[in-house]
């Protein structure tokens, strides 16, 4: 039987994932919020990637796969290893902190991809300086969507802990 609390977790996770499919800015959306938030919160290492790695997924096989998924799940990986740290301490610098770090580490790995492996820059010091110079608006766009769905996520299940007992951590859970 799933308990409420893991119930609850994977639930605002699918719901944030999902929200790719609304209509968005570019980049603007919740993938590093999800990730860290499920680093944070699944104390099981494996539910912890398990579940945000499969909302991702879900997203994504209604959007349509992309040339650069390898990074961006290999990307989304590494901030649920992130999110992870913040299992001890879920202060709200250590969780802005954390935000900002998995947006510049989305912005560097995945236009580190689209220089190397595709056909739009040369393969340059010059072509890579261009490309991250041409993503630059892409990534205001990514802090933005970071930073607010890391607030929804992680204020709105603080306010759900404190509302409701049953979803607040104990010794004996499995989230």
């Amino acid at each position: 039987m799933l308990r409420p609390r893991w119930a609850v977790l994977a639930a605002m996770i699918l719901a944030a994932a999902l929200s790719r499919l609304i209509p968005h800015p570019p980049n603007l959306t919740s993938i590093a919020a999800v990730a860290l938030f499920g680093g944070a919160y699944f104390s099981d290492r494996r539910m912890a990637y398990l579940v945000p790695l499969t909302a991702l997924l879900l997203s994504d096989l209604v959007l349509g796969f992309y040339r650069g998924m390898p990074v961006v799940y290999c990307t989304f990986a590494f901030i649920v290893w992130i999110g992870q740290y913040l299992q001890t301490n879920r202060s709200a610098p250590r969780i802005l902190g954390a935000a900002l770090t998995s947006s510049v580490l989305f912005f560097l790995t995945t236009n580190l991809d689209v220089w190397a492996f595709g056909s739009m820059y040369p393969r340059t010091f010059d072509g890579l300086l261009a490309c991250y110079v041409a993503a630059i608006p892409f990534f205001c766009n990514t802090v933005q969507g970071d930073l607010l769905f890391t607030a929804v996520l992680f204020g709105g299940f603080r306010l759900l802990e404190r509302h409701f007992t049953g979803l607040r951590e104990t010794a004996l859970s499995l989230a």
